[in-house]
């Protein structure tokens, strides 16, 4: 259950996080509580799923590399073993289920554009399924936020 708080929380900091010296006192201080309540918070947020991920994005395309959507058709007896072999990879930056044939979505991130598809051919290979990949053509910005 998430309170006033912690929604005024989750709500600023999708327009950006304090890059200071010690951002949780900015935090806590914009939200009316002090900086160790503000980690207290964001720490149970995190073990009741209610944020899932806290980090910076970067643009692996700026930094060299790449990132590419991906797709499977999954067997319902096969999801557990391939989503486990998927998520295991540290290039794998969301997966997620699609009431769909390709059913298995997640998205590539990798050092380098050539390596895309050596993950894909390793996915495969692990899992015995294939791996349909689909790179961007062209990019949209979309400032996509969600209230709390």
């Amino acid at each position: 259950m998430i309170d006033e708080i912690d929604r005024k929380i989750i709500n600023d900091w999708q327009g950006g996080f304090p890059l200071v010296s010690r951002p949780f006192a900015v935090v806590g201080t914009d939200a009316g509580i002090v900086e160790d309540e503000a980690i207290a918070r964001i720490s149970r947020l995190r073990e009741e799923g209610m944020l899932t991920r806290f980090g910076p994005l970067f643009n692996a395309e700026a930094l060299g590399g790449a990132f590419c959507l991906c797709a499977m058709a999954v067997p319902a007896d096969q999801w557990e073993a391939t989503l486990a072999a998927v998520n295991a990879r540290v290039e794998v930056a969301h997966n997620y289920e699609r009431d769909h044939r390709l059913n298995m979505w997640f998205v590539l991130a990798t050092e380098t554009p050539e390596a895309i598809a050596a993950i894909c051919a390793e996915i495969e290979r692990t899992t015995g399924l294939r791996v349909f990949a689909f790179p961007k053509l062209r990019e949209f910005f979309v400032d996509f936020r969600v209230s709390a």
